[in-house]
């Protein structure tokens, strides 16, 4: 495996940004918001989105490590604010609640 990104990557990163719940709201609203779990690269799930690696995203979603985001979890998130990630794979809004970590 290399470590290089490819270029796909390194657009996806620098269109990733925090975004807060209110912004994420009305797209909710829509159905239109994919949710990652913390222990995946929000990226590279993105990256995997868009070259369609179905045998992956099936297992991601199989994990329950990407799915649709819960009624459940958009309570939550509205009522604890959480710091969040999105990047835009249209239509879909790909969402992470980003731990709070102080090394890299």
């Amino acid at each position: 495996m290399s470590n290089e990104i490819s270029d796909l990557y390194a657009q996806l990163l620098g269109q990733t940004a925090r975004m807060s719940w209110a912004e994420i709201m009305p797209i909710f609203a829509k159905g239109m918001v994919l949710w990652v779990a913390s222990d995946q690269d929000l990226v590279a799930v993105a990256e995997q989105i868009i070259n369609d690696d179905k045998k992956t995203i099936s297992a991601l979603m199989q994990q329950k490590a990407l799915h649709n985001l819960q009624d459940e979890q958009a309570l939550d998130f509205q009522q604890r604010d959480p710091e969040l990630w999105a990047v835009v794979v249209a239509p879909w809004l790909i969402v992470q609640e980003r731990q709070n970590t102080t090394s890299h």
